[in-house]
C-alpha cells in the first residue's frame, strides 16, 4: 500500500506542480514527500502545463478564443446569431472552450479564489475562466434560470444552408488544466428534490442526493444553497484521482470530449429567449453528452440556419453513460475540428443525419434518441426516458434499412441480439439514449 501511495504522491507532483499539490493532496488524502515523476508508458498525451489562450499547440487552419464579448453563457446562438468567426467547408478549426465549473455562482463566480481554495496557483488558472467570470455582461445572469454552459461560437460554414447536413470530425482533445470538478446541485441530477419538495417516483426522501436536510434553498445567495463540488486533480499518467474512500485511492481514466456541439436550431428574439437555453439538447444537437464522441468520432447534424453556426462547450475530462450526479467530470478544453458541409444525396452520409443528429466512431455507428428533440419549440415530453429509448430504437431502424439495406424486421430482430442501447445522459431536461452498432458486424 505504501508504494501505491507513494506513485499517487509522485504523479500529482508531475500533473500540478509542486505549488498546486498541497491542495490536490488534501482533495486525494495524500500527503508527505514528494518528487516530480514521469508519465507512465503508454499515458494519454497531455501538452505540458497549462494552455492558457494562445499558448501551445493549435492544430487548427483557424483558432476561436472564448472572450467575455463573444461567448454565451448559459444560452446558445439563435438561428439569426451573427458569427463571431467564418470559414470554408473542409476547413479545421481550433476553439479554446471553458468550463464552467470553479466559475459558477454557487462557486462565488471567483475561479482565483476557488481553484486557489483547493491548492491550484493563479497562474494555473486560466486566463479567459478569470475574464469572464468577473467580466461577462452580455446577459444578466440568473443561477435557477440560465444554463451553466459557456457556449464558444458560432462559426459560419460556407455554403451550409438548411437541409444539408453539418459533419462534425473531432480531431483533437486536448485538456487545458490538469485538474476538473464534478458537481452535484439539489433539485438536480439522477435522485433530485422536485419543485415543492416532492420526492421521485421510486425512491424515498432519504435517498435524494444531496441530502434534502443540506438544502439551502431558497436563498439569494446561491453559495449557500449547499450544492456539492469536488475538486479532482489528474495525474500525468491520464488518470483522475478522487478523495480517498476507506484508505483506498480512487482513481479512473479520463477520456476528454466536448459535451455540447451543435448547430442554431431555434429563433429567438433575446440572447436569453428560453428556446436557446444551453441545457437541452435539440436536434440541432447541443448539451448532447455522449462520451464516445472523443477524438476520432465524427457527429453529424442536421442544418437549420444559413452558415450551420457551429458552436461549442461543456467540455469534459470524463463521463460515465447516464452522468447521474448532474455533471461529468468537466475541465476545460482545445478542441480542433473539422467541418464539413454535406448536400443532400452524397454517398456515405447516414441519411438519417438530415433529420436528426446522429455519429459514428472508427468501430461502431451511433444512431440517437432524445426525449423532446424540438426542445421549447414543441414537444413536451421532457425527462421521458422511455420516449428517448424509442427515439433511438426508430433512428436505428432507419438507419439499418435505408443505409445498410436491411429488411426492417430483421433489422429489429438484429437490435435486440447484437446492438447496444445505452442511456446518453438523464440529467439535461431532454434526456437521450444512444445504440452502438458495431461495423464489424457488417461485412
Amino acid at each position: 500500500m505504501d508504494d501505491v501511495v507513494g506513485r499517487v504522491r509522485e504523479l500529482l507532483v508531475g500533473a500540478l506542480g509542486r505549488r498546486a499539490f498541497l491542495g490536490a493532496a488534501t482533495a486525494a488524502g495524500v500527503l508527505g514527500a514528494v518528487r516530480p515523476a514521469a508519465a507512465a508508458p503508454g499515458a494519454a498525451a497531455r501538452p505540458a502545463g497549462v494552455l492558457q489562450p494562445g499558448k501551445g499547440p493549435i492544430h487548427g487552419r483557424h483558432y476561436l478564443r472564448s472572450t467575455p464579448d463573444q461567448v454565451r453563457w448559459g444560452y446558445v446562438p439563435s438561428t439569426g446569431a451573427e458569427p463571431v468567426l467564418r470559414m470554408r467547408s473542409g476547413e479545421t478549426v481550433t476553439i479554446d472552450t471553458v468550463s464552467h465549473e470553479g466559475i459558477l455562482e454557487d462557486q462565488g463566480r471567483d475561479p482565483v479564489r476557488w481553484f486557489g481554495g483547493h491548492g491550484v496557483g493563479r497562474a494555473d488558472v486560466l486566463h479567459d475562466a478569470i475574464d469572464i467570470a468577473r467580466e461577462y455582461d452580455r446577459t444578466p445572469r440568473t443561477f435557477d434560470v440560465d444554463g451553466p454552459h459557456v457556449v464558444t461560437g458560432p462559426v459560419h460554414v460556407a455554403g451550409a444552408e438548411p437541409g444539408d447536413v453539418l459533419k462534425i470530425e473531432m480531431l483533437s482533445m486536448l485538456p487545458r488544466v490538469p485538474y476538473g470538478v464534478i458537481s452535484s446541485r439539489h433539485g438536480k441530477g439522477a435522485l433530485p428534490r422536485l419543485a415543492g419538495g416532492a420526492v421521485p417516483p421510486g425512491i424515498v426522501e432519504a435517498e435524494i442526493m444531496p441530502p434534502v436536510a443540506t438544502d439551502g434553498r431558497p436563498n439569494p445567495d446561491p453559495t449557500k444553497y449547499g450544492n456539492v463540488s469536488i475538486f479532482t486533480p489528474v495525474r500525468a499518467d491520464g488518470k483522475a484521482v478522487l478523495p480517498r474512500s476507506r484508505n483506498r485511492a480512487v482513481a479512473f481514466p479520463t477520456n476528454p470530449f466536448m459535451g455540447m456541439m451543435g448547430v442554431a436550431f431555434a429563433g429567438a428574439t433575446s440572447l436569453t429567449d428560453p428556446a436557446l437555453n444551453s441545457i437541452p439538447p435539440t436536434l440541432g444537437g447541443g448539451n448532447i453528452d455522449i462520451n464516445l464522441l472523443a477524438t476520432g468520432a465524427t457527429f453529424y447534424l442536421p442544418v437549420f440556419a444559413p452558415g450551420a453556426l457551429f458552436y461549442a462547450g461543456d467540455p469534459h475530462l470524463a463521463m460515465g453513460d447516464g452522468e447521474v450526479a448532474l455533471t461529468a467530470l468537466e475541465g476545460s478544453l482545445r478542441g480542433t475540428f473539422r467541418l464539413t458541409v454535406i448536400k443532400q444525396g452524397t454517398r456515405g452520409t447516414p441519411s438519417v443525419a438530415f433529420t436528426r443528429p446522429f455519429a459514428e466512431t472508427p468501430h461502431a455507428w451511433i444512431p440517437i434518441g432524445l426525449s423532446d428533440p424540438d426542445g421549447a419549440q414543441g414537444g413536451g415530453q421532457i425527462n421521458d426516458l422511455d420516449i428517448a429509448m424509442r427515439r433511438a430504437v426508430v433512428a436505428a431502424l432507419d438507419f439499418l434499412e435505408h443505409d445498410q439495406g436491411m429488411d426492417r424486421a430483421v433489422a429489429y430482430a438484429y437490435l435486440s441480439a447484437a446492438a447496444d442501447f445505452e442511456i446518453s445522459q438523464v440529467v439535461d431536461r431532454t434526456v437521450g439514449v444512444h445504440a452502438t452498432i458495431p461495423k464489424n458486424h457488417f461485412s
